[in-house]
């Protein structure tokens, strides 16, 4: 492939804006040439009401990002693969699983690139912690992952519908850490999931999960937290603590700390992506995404206080 890799977002909301959009721009081998979104209104270039439109009528495209939510995701990354696309998937990749894994065996058969972008993985200080939890015996992982959702998704009712996940939707990023950190495979026990009497989605969660070799693992998310948000992971090895702060972008250790910077989660997700393209690779990591599943299946139902945004 000669020239930039030329790419087509589909939704252009707010991680789109903030996120994709900065990283794309800040890579010499990518070039953003066209939008499709329902309600926002792309500057300096073309935009389209629909995918499909996008699809048939705007200019050559070598694959498609697709930030809308995970509702919609399935029907858009299905017509992008099947019109030869390469497809940068935002997390979570899809509202089921069943859905995800026809995903992956389309583009196997159309021979494009899939990628399921974790972000929360390329944090700064995950490898450290991956590195430093693979020399140890854990002991014990707590995970608190707690924020306010009407900062981060002000009126977006598609969070609180079936398939929009609540809390899970930051919740998943503090799994795809756990899963990329842990190399034992992990389970999950049993959970809680408190539920607004006026949604369909929780709102708060609490988990109780194990490695394959018992290490008990807990965790508990929140979309009711004001004032400081904690996306934490502490874990107990040997005798010694490692704390995991800022949604993996900053680590501490007996004293010592290591703060980074979460504007290079996306830059890093593109390079990964465009590797993918080169190679007509998939990255499609479906255990977080299962983690949650597992809670919907698992979990005890309870009812709470009534939501409004």
């Amino acid at each position: 492939m000669s020239g930039p890799l030329r790419l087509g977002i589909v939704g252009y909301g707010k991680i789109a804006q903030d996120q994709h959009v900065p990283a794309i721009a800040g890579n010499d081998g990518l070039e953003l040439v066209a939008v499709a979104s329902r309600h926002n209104h792309a500057p300096g270039l073309p935009n389209y009401a629909s995918h499909q439109e996008m699809l048939a009528t705007g200019p050559a495209l070598d694959a498609v990002v697709l930030c809308q939510p995970p509702q919609a995701r399935f029907e858009a990354a299905r017509d992008a693969l099947l019109a030869g696309k390469h497809v940068f998937l935002e997390k979570p990749p899809g509202a089921s699983l069943s859905e995800v894994e026809a995903l992956i065996a389309l583009a196997r058969r159309q021979g494009v690139a899939l990628f399921a972008s974790w972000h929360s993985r390329y944090a700064r200080c995950v490898p450290a912690a991956k590195r430093w939890l693979a020399e140890r015996r854990i002991d014990r992982l707590t995970i608190t992952w707690k924020e306010d959702v009407r900062h981060w998704h002000p009126g977006q009712e598609w969070i609180w519908q079936p398939g929009g996940f609540g809390v899970f939707d930051p919740g998943i990023n503090a799994l795809s850490i756990l899963t990329e950190i842990v190399s034992e495979p992990i389970r999950l026990i049993a959970a809680a999931l408190e539920t607004p009497v006026n949604r369909q989605a929780p709102i708060a969660a609490r988990l109780e999960l194990a490695t394959a070799d018992g290490v008990p693992i807990a965790a508990e998310f929140d979309f009711r937290q004001t004032g400081p948000q904690s996306w934490d992971i502490v874990v107990e090895a040997g005798g010694e603590t490692l704390c995991l702060g800022h949604g993996g972008n900053s680590l501490s250790l007996a004293g010592a700390g290591d703060d980074g910077d979460i504007d290079g989660e996306y830059p890093a997700l593109y390079r990964r992506f465009a590797a993918l393209v080169h190679e007509r690779g998939i990255d499609v990591d479906l255990a977080p995404l299962r983690l949650v599943a597992d809670a919907f299946l698992r979990g005890r139902t309870c009812p709470t206080d009534a939501f409004e945004d």
